[in-house]
C-alpha cells in the first residue's frame, strides 16, 4: 500500500501541466541548467537523438528533454525501436544528475530497468526525469518518454556512478 507522501509525490510527477510543454521555457532554473549542460560539448548520441533542453529545475533533480523519434529508428512494424526508447530515457536521466550536482558530477549508468507501456511512433517525443536519490557515489533516477500527444509510452529506473568532473568542464 502507498503511504500518503508517496501517494502525493506520484500525483505531483503526473499533474504538474507546465512540464507537459513540447516547446522551450525561457525561466531562469532552465537557463542555469542550459548553461551547465552547454560546458561540454554535445555527445553524439544526443545530437543522434536530437537532445533538446526544455525545461529543467536543479535543485529539484528535474529535467524535461524533446528528442526526435526519426523515422530511421523504426523496427520492421514501422514503430521506433524500443533500444532507441530506451536511449532517450538513458540521455535524459543522466543530464538530471548533472544539472541536480550544479555540473559537479557526472553519472555513468549502472542499472537501468525499463518498462515499455506503449508503441512510440516516429515524430516528437519528450522525456521527463528526475533524480530521486543523490549520494557520494551513486544516485537513483526515474525517467518517462511520452509521445507528442501526451500519452505516456515508456517508463524507467536507473542507479549511476558519480563521477567528478573537472573544473571548467
Amino acid at each position: 500500500m502507498e503511504t500518503a507522501s508517496r501517494k502525493s509525490a506520484i500525483e505531483n510527477w503526473r499533474d504538474e501541466e507546465q512540464w507537459r510543454e513540447m516547446e522551450p521555457t525561457d525561466d531562469a532554473p532552465t537557463r542555469a541548467a542550459l548553461a551547465i549542460v552547454s560546458r561540454m560539448p554535445a555527445p553524439p548520441c544526443a545530437l543522434l537523438l536530437g537532445w533538446r533542453l526544455l525545461r529543467a529545475d536543479g535543485p529539484a533533480g528535474r529535467i524535461r528533454v524533446a528528442f526526435d523519434g526519426r523515422d530511421d529508428f523504426r523496427n520492421p512494424a514501422g514503430m521506433i525501436q524500443g533500444g532507441m526508447l530506451a536511449a532517450m530515457l538513458d540521455d535524459a536521466m543522466g543530464p538530471a544528475i548533472l544539472i541536480h550536482t550544479g555540473g559537479a558530477s557526472f553519472g555513468a549508468t549502472i542499472s537501468m530497468a525499463v518498462n515499455y507501456l506503449a508503441p512510440a511512433a516516429p515524430g516528437p517525443l519528450a522525456a521527463e526525469a528526475r533524480v530521486l536519490s543523490c549520494g557520494r557515489t551513486v544516485a537513483f533516477m526515474e525517467g518517462r518518454l511520452f509521445g507528442a500527444d501526451g500519452r505516456l509510452l515508456v517508463q524507467a529506473s536507473a542507479s549511476a556512478r558519480l563521477t567528478p568532473l573537472p573544473d571548467g568542464a
